[in-house]
């Protein structure tokens, strides 16, 4: 820094005593300013300023990419649960839930197989059906099935198999409405309080439209005339669809009646009591906002 300032002077002393003599020294005094310029541009150098570093800039800097790093962590793993509920939902719960109703199934066939008969007098194909003639009440014959379950028992266990040709269906049906104990393994549950298969007033069922073996995923393609199967250790009970709620409300508890008829909706139902069947299910799809329901009526029973 001083020698730059001392060659700065001696060019400045030099320039000034060539103005004074310029005529006289002229020549020589542009060599010497020529020269002095030329020592001062090889030993003066341009003086950069010292670099200031902002320490708290950087500091923050870091901060925010490190929260933008653990807030883009976070939205791809919570992306990644939300798919494998979905997956499990959707995929894992019908999968486990279906298995396990067709072993169900399976299982009580091999026992009613093995059981004693109702009618050993019967022929080879089993006793003629009884018809039932229109709405009336059924012949006072129909058997009520010695393996349904006495209503004050809290056992949950299949008695029954539930069959829809139209859907492919074929599904054990258990005592009680509960998710955890019935309608979550695949099964359809006998709503308490109502009629036992074959008997007077009204079969009603549940069953869930999606997840969890969604047995009644298709329960709104069910037409007037279609058969729909109850079968028990004793007798095979077959009904016959009749008429179809589009939608009430869950709360709508007129369907459920011996005679039943929607408490929501009255221009749905029936005024003279029967033999019927009520199959019920949740609407929209993947909602449980509303229900559906499905009514049918007995039309003939087989004795086994």
């Amino acid at each position: 820094m001083g020698l730059s300032r001392g060659v700065t002077a001696l060019s400045s002393i030099s320039f000034k005593g060539c103005e004074k003599g310029r005529r006289k020294w002229f020549p020589w005094c542009g060599r010497a300013a020529v020269w002095l310029s030329a020592e001062a541009a090889s030993i003066v150098r341009p003086v950069r300023a010292p670099l200031v570093v902002h320490h708290g800039v950087r500091r923050r800097r870091a901060a925010y990419a490190r929260v933008l790093w653990t807030a883009a962590e976070l939205a791809v793993t919570l992306g990644l649960v939300l798919l494998l509920f979905v997956v499990h939902q959707l995929w894992w719960t019908n999968r486990q839930a279906q298995e396990a109703a067709r072993r169900e199934v399976r299982a009580l066939e091999k026992e009613w197989a093995a059981s004693p008969k109702s009618a050993p007098d019967a022929g080879a194909d089993g006793p003629a059906p009884t018809e039932v003639p229109g709405t009336a009440a059924a012949p006072s014959t129909a058997p009520a099935p010695s393996s349904a379950p006495d209503p004050t028992d809290a056992s949950t266990q299949a008695y029954a198999v539930l069959a829809i040709p139209r859907l492919g269906l074929r599904v054990p049906v258990a005592e009680g409405i509960g998710r955890a104990d019935v309608l979550d393994k695949g099964y359809v549950g006998h709503y308490p309080r109502t009629a036992q298969p074959g008997r007077p007033g009204n079969f009603a069922l549940a069953g869930h439209r999606n997840t969890h073996g969604e047995p009644f995923r298709h329960l709104d393609r069910l037409r007037a005339g279609d058969e729909v199967r109850v079968e028990t250790r004793d007798a095979v009970y077959t009904y016959a669809v009749d008429r179809t709620l589009p939608q009430t409300t869950p709360g709508d508890g007129g369907v459920l009646e011996a005679v039943p008829r929607s408490g929501v909706r009255p221009e749905y139902g029936y005024g003279e009591r029967g033999y019927y069947l009520t199959l019920t299910t949740c609407t929209p799809e993947y909602t449980s906002t509303y229900r559906l329901v499905v009514w049918g009526k007995l039309r003939s029973v087989r004795l086994r």
